[in-house]
C-alpha cells in the first residue's frame, strides 16, 4: 500500500510517503524537505511552482504569488496580465509533489492520498482543496484529515507519548498564514476535535510585517520617498527590491530564533539594521499573548484545565520562536512540547490517523457530544446574507455530502462530562444552544444584568442623547461597546469610520495598529439608519452580512473591503446607535470574512 500525505501550507508544502512496508518518510522536492507553496505565471501560460517560481519572481515579481492558500476564498489570482483560478494554482503545487513522488516510486502512483486542512475550514474551502487534488492527477482515492488530528497522531507516534482513549491534547499551530488551536481527544477508533478556534490575523507573515515596519522606522527618515516606493512598488525594479527586502527580513526573523541578534541587509541608500531578539519579542508579544489567551479559553471550553491535558503540542514553523513556549509556560503553567521538525509534524502525523476515523468532513465535537455523536466543524467565516442557522445536529450539511464516519465508542470517564459554554463569537449558534425559548429568554435577561454597572441601557435611555463620559460614551453607547472601552484607548469623536461626527455623540477606540472601532448615538432610529447607509454606500466588492446578538442587544452587521480600507458596520434593532470597525492598515489582501472574524472575537457586544 503506497500512501502519500500532503500538508499544503501557506508558505511551504510538505509531503510524506509510506511504501513497500517502510516507515513514512518525507518526500524531498528539489533536495529539501519543504517546498515553497509559491506559484509563478509564465507569459506562455504555464505555472511554475516552488523554488522555480521564487527564482522567476526575481525577474518579474508581478507574476508571482507566494501564498496561494491564503487566497483560497478569492476564486482567482491576477498574476501579471494572467488570471489564474485559485484551484489551478493549488493544483500546480500538488502536481509538483505528485510528480516527484511518482519519480521516487519508479513511475507508479500512490494508492491513497491524504490531504490535511485547517480544522476550521468549511465545506467550500475543503471542496477547493479536493478539486485541486483531482486536477493535479492525484487520483480518486483522496482523504481529508484535519491538521490538529494529524498533529495529535504525530505526537502519539513517539515512544513514551501515547495518547490513550479518553486522553486529550492541545495543538498550538502557528503557521505562516494563520494561528489555529484545537483540543484533540483520543477515542477507541481514532481522534476527535473537542474544541477549536483560531486567529486569522496572526501568523509568520504577520511577524514578518511587524519586523519590516520596525526596520522602516529605523531607516525611512533618510529617504522617505524611496521607502514609500519599497512599500508600494510601481516599477519592476521597485518590486524586485521589495521582494529581496522581505526575504531578508524573514531570514533575520528566523535567525533570531537561534541567535540573540542579527542584521537585516538593506537596499541603497539605507544602512543595514541591527535587530535583537528582545526587539522582535517586544513587537510580537501582544499578538502572541492573544494566542495564548485563546489557547487557555479553548481549553476551558472543553471543561478541562491545562494540567489535565496530556500536553500542549507546538506545530507550525513560527512556533519555533522561543517566546511562544515561554509565554505558554508563564501563563498556563505547562511546559509545551515540540517534537521533530514542527514544519513536518502534520504531514507525518496524517499517516498515523486510523483509516476508519477519517471522513471527508472535519469532525469537531464538544466534550458532551464526544460521548454520543459526531458533528461537523462549522466554518470560521461569518454567515452570508439570508443565512438561517441549521436546526439539526448535523450542522446543516447535507447528509449525502459525505458518508458519516463510524460513531466512536463512548469515551472513558476521565473526559469531563459537562457541556462547554456556547461560544460568544457565534451569536446565531448561541441562541440555538440549550432547550427551547425559555433558555433564550433567560440568556437575554441575564445579559442585561451582566452589563457594566449592573444594568444596561433601556430603549428609553437611548431615545435621547444623554450625558457622556470622558471617553465620549453615553450609557446607551456603553452597552453597545461592552468591554471594549475597558481594555483599549478610547476618546471622543469618530476616526476612519465614514460616520458624520456632527450626527450625535460619538467615541473611537484604538484596538491595535490595524483596527479602530467608532460608536455613534444619533437622535433617532432613522438618523442611525442614514449613517449606516452612508458608510455601507462607500463599500464595494464582496460583502458579508449576518445577524448578531449580545449584551441584551441584537442587530446585524455588514463587512466589506474597498479603497485600501476594510469596514464592518453593525447596527442595533430599534436603537439609534451604530458602530463601525475599520481596518486602517491592509497589510495583505484579506477578505470581508477576516474583518468579520476579528469583530466577532474582539468587538461584538458580549464577547
Amino acid at each position: 500500500m503506497r500512501v502519500l500525505s500532503v500538508d499544503l501550507g501557506t508558505s511551504n508544502t510538505v509531503a510524506v510517503l509510506s511504501a513497500h512496508g517502510r516507515p513514512p518518510r518525507v518526500v524531498e522536492v528539489d533536495g529539501s524537505a519543504t517546498m515553497p507553496s509559491a506559484v509563478f505565471a509564465g507569459e506562455d501560460g504555464n505555472l511554475l511552482v516552488g523554488r522555480d517560481a521564487e527564482r522567476r519572481a526575481r525577474l518579474d515579481p508581478s507574476r508571482f504569488e507566494p501564498n496561494p492558500k491564503r487566497r483560497v476564498d478569492e476564486g482567482t489570482l491576477l498574476l501579471g496580465d494572467t488570471v489564474v483560478p485559485v484551484t489551478d494554482a493549488l493544483a500546480a503545487v500538488l502536481s509538483r509533489v505528485g510528480e516527484e513522488t511518482s519519480r521516487q516510486l519508479g513511475g507508479a502512483k500512490p494508492d491513497e492520498v491524504r490531504l490535511t486542512h485547517p480544522a476550521q475550514w468549511g465545506p467550500t474551502r475543503r471542496n477547493v482543496l479536493m478539486a485541486a487534488a483531482r486536477l493535479a492527477g492525484l487520483g480518486n482515492n483522496l482523504l481529508l484529515v484535519p491538521e490538529p488530528v494529524a498533529a495529535a497522531a504525530h505526537f502519539a507516534s513517539f515512544p513514551g507519548q501515547s495518547l490513550a482513549p479518553g486522553k486529550a491534547l492541545a495543538v498550538y499551530d502557528l503557521g505562516a498564514g494563520t494561528f489555529d488551536i484545537a483540543v484533540v481527544g483520543a477515542t477507541q477508533t481514532g481522534f476527535t476535535v473537542l474544541a477549536e478556534d483560531g486567529l486569522p490575523d496572526l501568523g509568520g507573515l504577520d511577524v514578518d510585517q511587524a519586523m519590516l515596519e520596525h526596520v522602516g522606522r529605523e531607516v525611512s527618515h533618510r529617504d522617505p520617498a524611496r521607502w514609500q516606493r519599497l512599500l508600494r512598488p510601481e516599477t519592476t525594479s521597485d518590486r524586485r527590491a521589495q521582494r529581496s527586502l522581505r526575504e531578508d527580513v524573514k531570514a533575520a526573523k528566523e535567525a533570531l530564533s537561534r541567535h540573540p541578534q542579527t542584521e537585516v541587509p538593506m537596499p541603497e541608500p539605507f544602512d543595514d539594521v541591527l535587530v535583537t531578539r528582545a526587539e522582535l519579542e517586544a513587537l510580537v508579544r501582544p499578538n502572541l499573548l492573544r494566542s495564548v489567551e485563546l489557547l487557555a479559553a479553548t481549553i476551558r471550553s472543553t471543561g478541562m484545565t491545562p494540567d489535565r491535558l496530556l500536553g500542549i503540542y507546538l506545530v507550525g514553523g513560527s512556533s519555533r520562536m522561543p517566546l511562544v513556549a515561554q509565554l505558554i509556560a508563564e501563563q498556563l503553567r505547562v511546559v509545551p512540547t515540540s517534537l521533530d521538525q514542527p514544519e513536518t509534524a502534520v504531514a507525518l502525523g496524517a499517516h498515523h490517523v486510523p483509516h476508519e476515523g477519517i471522513s471527508a468532513r472535519t469532525q469537531t465535537q464538544n466534550v458532551q457530544s464526544a460521548l454520543s455523536e459526531d458533528q461537523p466543524t462549522a466554518t470560521m467565516s461569518p454567515v452570508r446574507a439570508n443565512y438561517r442557522p441549521p436546526t439539526s445536529p448535523s450542522g446543516g450539511f447535507p447528509a449525502q455530502q459525505a458518508p458519516a464516519p463510524p460513531v466512536p465508542a463512548p469515551l472513558p470517564s476521565n473526559f469531563p462530562t459537562l457541556t462547554p459554554a456556547a461560544s460568544k463569537k457565534k451569536p446565531d449558534r448561541k441562541l440555538l444552544i440549550g432547550g427551547g425559548v425559555l433558555v433564550v429568554v433567560l440568556a437575554v435577561v441575564a445579559g442585561f444584568f451582566l452589563l457594566r454597572g449592573g444594568g444596561g441601557a433601556s430603549a428609553a435611555d437611548c431615545g435621547t442623547v444623554g450625558e457622556k463620559d470622558d471617553k465620549g460614551f453615553t450609557k446607551c453607547l456603553r452597552q453597545l461597546a461592552g468591554t471594549v472601552p475597558d481594555n483599549n484607548a478610547c476618546k471622543p469623536g469618530v476616526e476612519s469610520s465614514g460616520l458624520d461626527a456632527a450626527a450625535g455623540l460619538s467615541a473611537t477606540c484604538t484596538l491595535s495598529q490595524d483596527y479602530q472601532v467608532s460608536y455613534l448615538q444619533t437622535s433617532s432610529n432613522d438618523d442611525a439608519t442614514k449613517q449606516a447607509q452612508l458608510v455601507i454606500g462607500s463599500l464595494g466588492g464582496d460583502m458579508v452580512q449576518a445577524d448578531w446578538a449580545g449584551n441584551g442587544l441584537s442587530g446585524e452587521y455588514r463587512a466589506a473591503i474597498s479603497g485600501g480600507t476594510g469596514k464592518l458596520v453593525f447596527t442595533v434593532k430599534d436603537r439609534p446607535v451604530i458602530g463601525v470597525l475599520s481596518k486602517v492598515q491592509l497589510r495583505d489582501a484579506g477578505s470581508p470574512d477576516d474583518i468579520a472574524n476579528y469583530w466577532e472575537r474582539n468587538v461584538q457586544p458580549g464577547t
